[in-house]
């Protein structure tokens, strides 16, 4: 097999310590020869390390994506004149029975030195610092709606029921509920009787909803959960006024995003934290859908096509596209929730998820690389791509209901 590195490293990282392996190919075409060395994984370390590669004269390091711990070997060592890849580690798997530190960094040396491995996609510094907040975010929410799930815990215990007739227990409504409660009120018609707008409609149910045993121990921990469910609200606005800010450069692709239905501000932000905002990484948008792991895997042997499941992807990325599906699924007159009516009556709701995350990343790559915005196709679509279609598939439905249909056309009809 050609040499592509003839001086390359490979570097097997962990928290502690990292080995590293300098593999150099023998002019006259015998084994190469390897040096494996262990550096400590602090700054100081790391940046002699990257002195000891260019005293090497290595042209490749390729390291694997453990954790979090990559992100100070990378950012090191990519100023080095040398070019530095990322791997999956799925993608660079030693045989079993021979995995050690040592050899996985003399495996990582062995393919990139044949040119065997496929770089990860790691963006500019001003995404990384995005992405960061973003993901933050992300977290911060979802431990919000922890928390909210513990208080609707809570509740249980006294027997307050207040989340089978409030959607949301921490609203206006439902928070005047539950400070009311903390503070001893304990009448459910007084409790009842603090809802607002819409939920006054409901105000009997919520009388027998919060007609309980409700005790100073529930107030103390309601308390408790409602002053954590406080503190994540603040930390998400406090993050969302700086994403705004890091994202001054990213507006007008976040501008274009957001013209297609179900995605939101919020949303957009994530997937250009993720994608990076700059479509040239991706040759076609089928590159980008296969890499956001939104389209069929492919797992043939012999003919057989054995599995045609999802590879996994960006979990921030496909949580933010699903939430997007989502919304849009519910929506009316467009193209797709037409698209998703169409494909969940034959394959399913979770396929017909997929399929519009799908077309929401393809159209985001044409949208991105042409700076054009969002045309949504109607909710009619599939009735005017074929009409005829349409109308047998509607008598059809009709006959088998017991009717007889008759069509008459509108013109002759007047």
């Amino acid at each position: 097999m050609d040499i592509v590195h003839p001086r390359c490293a490979g570097i097997d990282i962990s928290k502690r310590d990292t080995k590293v392996c300098v593999r150099i190919a023998s002019d006259s075409g015998g084994k190469a020869k390897s040096t494996v060395t262990t550096w400590s994984s602090v700054t100081n370390q790391v940046l002699a390390l990257r002195d000891h590669l260019i005293a090497e004269q290595v042209t490749l390091v390729v390291m694997e994506a453990t954790s979090d711990y990559w992100k100070m070997f990378y950012y090191l060592l990519e100023d080095g004149p040398f070019e530095v890849v990322l791997c999956n580690p799925r993608h660079v798997k030693n045989l079993p029975g021979r995995k050690t530190d040592v050899s996985d960094a003399a495996w990582l040396a062995q393919l990139g030195a044949h040119g065997l491995l496929r770089g990860s996609f790691v963006p500019p510094e001003p995404i990384r610092e995005l992405r960061d907040l973003t993901r933050t975010r992300t977290t911060l929410v979802r431990e919000r709606a922890r928390e909210i799930q513990r208080l609707e815990k809570l509740l249980e215990d006294p027997g307050i029921k207040l989340s089978s007739v409030a959607t949301d227990i921490t609203g206006v409504s439902g928070r005047a509920m539950l400070e009311a409660l903390i503070k001893g009120e304990r009448d459910p018609a007084v409790l009842a009787d603090l809802s607002k707008q819409r939920l006054r409609s409901k105000i009997p149910e919520l009388t027998e909803a919060l007609t309980g045993r409700f005790r100073e121990h529930h107030g103390f921990l309601v308390r408790l959960h409602l002053n954590l469910i406080d503190q994540h609200s603040a930390a998400i606005s406090e993050l969302t006024m700086r994403i705004e800010v890091v994202m001054e450069p990213f507006r007008k692709q976040r501008d274009l995003i957001v013209t297609i239905a179900g995605i939101s501000t919020l949303i957009a932000d994530v997937i250009i934290a993720e994608t990076g905002g700059d479509m040239t990484r991706f040759p076609t948008a089928g590159h980008l859908a296969s890499w956001a792991g939104t389209c069929p895997g492919s797992n043939e042997s012999a003919g057989r096509v054995k599995s045609t499941h999802t590879r996994p992807g960006n979990p921030y990325l496909k949580g933010a596209l699903g939430i997007a599906a989502m919304s849009v699924a519910k929506s009316h007159d467009t193209y797709l929730s037409a698209r998703y009516r169409r494909i969940s009556s034959r394959r399913g709701p979770i396929k017909a998820i997929v399929a519009l995350e799908h077309a929401m990343l393809i159209a985001i790559w044409n949208m991105l690389t042409t700076g054009s915005t969002y045309c949504d196709l109607g909710g009619d679509y599939y009735t005017r791509l074929n009409p005829d279609r349409a109308r047998n598939r509607a008598i059809d439905q009709l006959r088998k209901m017991g009717y007889e249909v008759t069509l008459t056309p509108m013109a002759e009809a007047g």
